[in-house]
């Protein structure tokens, strides 16, 4: 057997468990070395979205010298274009509203929507540092949010996240790295980690790197070894950009779906943490977007309409019978799976909603993007209802049948047919023009990775123990969203761990 089968060994086929495992030589594995160090810092983290920059902050904060690593040659990730979300129970939006809810509650819907695969005791602990950790992006990072609005996602009890003034992430992003320079952490572009340095002690030492990576390019840059005295923290994201690795954990994901990340959203640095002996666990729980488009590409922007606008005050329906077929605010694998289900018997799915809807949530909340989907041509517009039905071949009886009914059922204030609770100031559908959006699933988030603790250590996988000098924090760790992730809770869950991540590993020991 090779030295690369001997110390990384995947056993397909793990679904049942979701884990990577390994023999336990794994967790033995030893580094060479360096003869000598190039550079040498207190902490470096992996990655630059909202993990990796809220642990810099952190650790910087608490005097440690930090040194950022980003293999892009632009900053953020997937967090740059993430939508701008974050769910903050008890927020001043609810209260308004006269919404009651709790960290606890949040923790309910998690664990509940998660299929139970969430641990418990690290959603608790996200869930309480969900409202200071909202408080600390405004007051410390400068973060604008959108004032008195609130917004309800699939699988949420009731709405209750928050928007950022510009409706995206990179709101966030941008100001965590203005503040992570601030104070005097440093952000290295075009940094490829080749290897985790684990010495035969156990302990995490360094990273050996490629400075002026050029992505893809496997081998490109100049090798450097960059020690860290307290330890490396690993916040490199997901791999839903990397098909063939993702088709390991789950093998109805090729590359017929497109993905809303990044083209660095790949699987090298899970690979290595795999290599050196971390357990990985849930890998197979791979999140597809519901409510993307097939007429653009990556994320894109339709999800606005479809989620924001059709998914709350409007309608999702299959264009063969004109019928809802899945309840708009179920949790993103429910209504994935549902439009996956009809668009594999053929039947294209479409979601849609009146310009009272439209102008009740999306104008409001991300001013401008009406125009730009129109213009893009991933939402369309309709004088009448019929005229919409035409061009996509839908039965008008049928439709408008799912029309009143949903009416019917908004008057009662209860017994929607699919079990969706009906969004604050949700009024009739009735009002053209008439909008709409084609409905194709995209590969958007891993729920699984790194076992980490409640001190963000990474969990070695033969001795369940933390492995000394390192951390983790955001989608590169797994235990928090279980089988499903709830939309806001990405952003929330690497904000707060990532904080956790920074403030701990900078209580470390030098270990030289």
């Amino acid at each position: 057997m090779s030295e690369m089968s001997r110390r990384s060994f995947l056993i397909a086929g793990s679904a049942a468990a979701g884990t990577l495992l390994a023999p336990s030589a794994q967790a033995k594995c030893t580094d060479p070395m360096p003869a000598k160090w190039d550079e040498t810092v207190d902490v470096i983290v992996v990655g630059s979205g909202f993990a990796g920059l809220a642990c810099a902050i952190e650790a910087r904060k608490a005097g440690a010298s930090v040194l950022i690593l980003e293999k892009m040659p632009t900053h953020g990730g997937n967090s740059i274009i993430n939508g701008g979300i974050l769910a903050v129970p008890g927020n001043a939006a609810q209260k308004k509203l006269g919404i009651k809810d709790s960290p606890e509650l949040l923790a309910e819907d998690i664990i509940r929507e998660g299929l139970g695969y969430s641990y418990p005791e690290k959603v608790r602990t996200m869930t309480q540092e969900a409202y200071p950790t909202w408080e600390w992006t405004v007051k410390e990072l400068g973060v604008e949010w959108i004032k008195d609005r609130v917004g309800a996602e699939g699988g949420h009890s009731v709405p209750r996240h928050l928007f950022t003034i510009n409706g995206s992430g990179s709101e966030i992003v941008n100001k965590e790295l203005a503040l992570a320079k601030k104070l005097g952490a440093e952000l290295r572009l075009r940094c490829y980690v080749d290897e985790i340095i684990r010495d035969g002690d156990g302990r995490v030492k360094g990273l050996k790197v490629r400075e002026g990576y050029r992505f893809p390019k496997a081998g490109s840059g100049k090798e450097k070894f960059i020690c860290a005295r307290k330890g490396v923290a690993l916040c490199y994201g997901g791999f839903g950009a990397d098909v063939a690795y993702r088709m390991k954990h789950d093998p109805k994901l090729t590359a017929k779906f497109d993905t809303t990340n990044q083209p660095g959203a790949t699987s090298e640095m899970w690979r290595e943490a795999s290599r050196i002996g971390c357990n990985i666990i849930q890998a197979d729980w791979i999140q597809c977007g519901p409510w993307n488009s097939p007429e653009e590409k990556g994320m894109g922007i339709a999800l606005y309409f479809a989620n924001g606008a059709a998914g709350s005050q409007g309608i999702w329906v299959d264009c063969t019978t004109g019928k809802r077929f899945v309840n708009e605010l179920a949790n993103r694998k429910v209504r994935a799976d549902a439009v996956i289900t009809n668009n594999n018997k053929g039947h294209m799915c479409i979601a849609l909603s009146d310009q009272q809807a439209v102008d009740n949530t999306i104008v409001k909340s991300r001013p401008g993007i009406l125009q730009k989907m129109l213009d893009r041509g991933c939402v369309h517009k309709f004088d009448t209802l019929e005229a919409m039905a035409k061009q996509y071949k839908i039965p008008l009886d049928g439709l408008k049948k799912s029309i009143d009914d949903y009416n019917a059922a908004l008057k009662k204030g209860s017994g929607d047919e699919m079990g969706r609770y009906f969004a604050p100031g949700a009024k009739p559908i009735g009002k053209g023009p008439w909008y709409c959006s084609i409905l194709s699933p995209k590969v958007h988030h891993c729920m699984g990775g790194l076992e980490t603790n409640n001190l963000a250590q990474v969990v070695d996988v033969k001795t369940d123990k933390p492995i000394p000098g390192l951390y983790a924090a955001g989608e590169a760790t797994g235990g928090v969203h279980g089988a499903v992730r709830l939309g806001s809770c990405a952003t929330l869950d690497c904000l707060v761990n990532g904080r956790i991540a920074g403030r701990n590993i900078a209580k470390e020991k030098s270990w030289i």
